[in-house]
C-alpha cells in the first residue's frame, strides 16, 4: 500500500476532484476483516451503505493511523483514528475512518464516517 499525504488531523492534504464529506456509513454486517480484529485493530467493511447507496471495497490503496495525547493529563500517546484510503465499486476513491471511541454515546457503534471522496467524473454525486 502507498503512502499518502496526510494533514494534522490525519486526514488527506486536498486530492484533485477530492470532496470533503464527514458522513457516517453503515456496515453491512459480518462484512469486517476478521483477521485485521485479530491483531486488535478495526476490521475493514468490505460492504457499506452511504447516502442509501451500497458500496463494495475492491482495493484498500492506504491506511495509516492519527493520534493524540492522554485526555486525563499523562504524556501517554493513543491511536485515536484509522485510516482507509478506498477504491470502491460503485467506481469512487474514498477516504474513511473509524473512531476508537464512538462520539455519541447514545449510538456507541456509529464508528466509521467518509471523511471524503472522489467519483470517476468531475461534477459526479453520490
Amino acid at each position: 500500500m502507498k503512502s499518502d499525504n496526510h494533514n494534522r488531523s490525519g486526514g488527506t492534504e486536498g486530492q484533485p476532484g477530492e470532496r470533503f464529506a464527514s458522513e457516517p456509513i453503515v456496515p453491512e454486517p459480518g462484512s469486517m476483516s476478521a483477521s485485521a480484529m485479530s491483531r486488535g485493530a478495526p476490521g475493514v467493511p468490505r460492504r457499506f451503505t452511504w447516502r442509501g447507496r451500497q458500496f463494495e471495497v475492491v482495493e484498500i490503496l492506504s491506511q495509516w493511523k492519527s493520534t493524540g495525547g492522554c485526555r486525563h493529563g499523562s504524556q501517554e500517546m493513543y491511536v485515536r483514528r484509522h485510516w482507509f484510503r478506498l477504491h470502491t465499486q460503485p467506481e469512487a476513491v474514498l477516504t474513511i475512518y473509524c473512531d476508537r471511541q464512538a462520539r455519541q454515546p447514545r449510538n456507541p457503534k456509529a464508528r466509521w464516517f467518509v471523511f471524503s471522496y472522489t467519483m470517476p467524473q468531475a461534477g459526479d454525486e453520490v
